[in-house]
């Protein structure tokens, strides 16, 4: 077993093994995109060209559903040893999955370390001929400990209030000039600034896919299932703080790394996948962003 580094790592390997290389306790955040249980191959795009020709990125193709819950559970597991006091997964996942995942996740993490659930539009449309297309994707949040880091000032988990409630509500003004509206609830008052913005809730639409999944944009890679950069620099900087250990078991295109550079933490991000993990290397390579590509220990059967 190599001694974990504190080192930013893409590592090759299985996600069961990432205790090789991560010291347990020491991450504030692990961000999980697993296959979603859809029983199909995924091919990449390759430059321009159509993804049904391009090379296999993986394959999502289970014998049953136990079967594939059983091997989440096994990296579940793992990520929650590697968890700080303060950290905390978030398991993204759709509809094939994610009810029975919430129930081996309550299992593997406690149910009272639940810590609630983003439901994330990708904006793509939806298509059915049997009941309502399912336009969205859920992500589950789990805490290892009591206190985990919830950032919620940070300006990416903020919306512009509405210009009607500025004008109404914000016409109080302080001493540095900021407008502001005082509520009280409950006998206690609340501060809310105009210029700081609302709350987002807990339903996300403003990350579309198109974005990270149209060969128009740079941000493309050609990777299936690519997640847009504004979604994973929002689970960052609100789960974690600067200097924080971030971690992405299933790395696939590397956003995850991308995303904790660019918000100054550090990163180890691990796939299986040699084109998951080219994708990556070449991705962190042009952005300019150092780390250590390394092999994990020996695949088991």
């Amino acid at each position: 077993m190599s001694k974990p580094s504190p080192e930013d790592l893409v590592v090759r390997g299985d996600a069961r093994d990432l205790g090789a290389h991560v010291a347990a306790g020491a991450a504030d955040l692990a961000y999980l995109d697993p296959p979603f249980m859809v029983d199909k191959r995924f091919s990449a795009r390759v430059m321009k060209g159509e993804r049904v020709k391009g090379p296999v990125a993986y394959e999502d193709v289970w014998a049953s559903a136990d079967d594939y819950l059983a091997w989440l559970e096994e990296r579940l597991v793992v990520v929650r040893e590697l968890l700080s006091a303060r950290g905390t997964m978030w398991l993204h996942l759709d509809q094939r999955a994610v009810h029975e995942a919430k129930v081996l996740s309550d299992r593997v993490f406690g149910r009272g370390h639940f810590h609630g659930e983003v439901i994330w539009v990708p904006g793509n449309g939806s298509k059915s001929r049997s009941g309502p297309g399912m336009g969205h994707q859920t992500i589950l949040l789990y805490a290892r400990g009591r206190e985990p880091i919830w950032n919620a000032r940070d300006p990416a988990l903020r919306a512009p209030f509405a210009a009607t409630s500025q004008q109404m509500h914000f016409r109080n003004v302080d001493d540095d000039g900021r407008r502001y509206r005082d509520r009280t609830v409950s006998g206690k008052t609340y501060r809310y600034y105009a210029d700081e913005g609302r709350a987002l809730g807990s339903v996300w639409t403003d990350c579309p896919a198109m974005i990270a999944n149209t060969p128009l944009r740079t941000e493309t890679t050609g990777y299936p299932t690519q997640k847009p950069e504004k979604l994973l620099d929002r689970i960052v900087r609100a789960s974690s703080a600067p200097g924080s250990l971030v971690l992405d078991p299933f790395a696939g295109s590397g956003t995850t790394a991308i995303a904790a550079a660019a918000a100054g933490r550090r990163f180890v991000v691990n796939d299986v996948g040699d084109l998951a993990i080219a994708t990556t290397c070449a991705r962190l390579t042009r952005a300019k962003v150092p780390y250590r590509l390394v092999d994990g220990p020996a695949q088991r059967s």
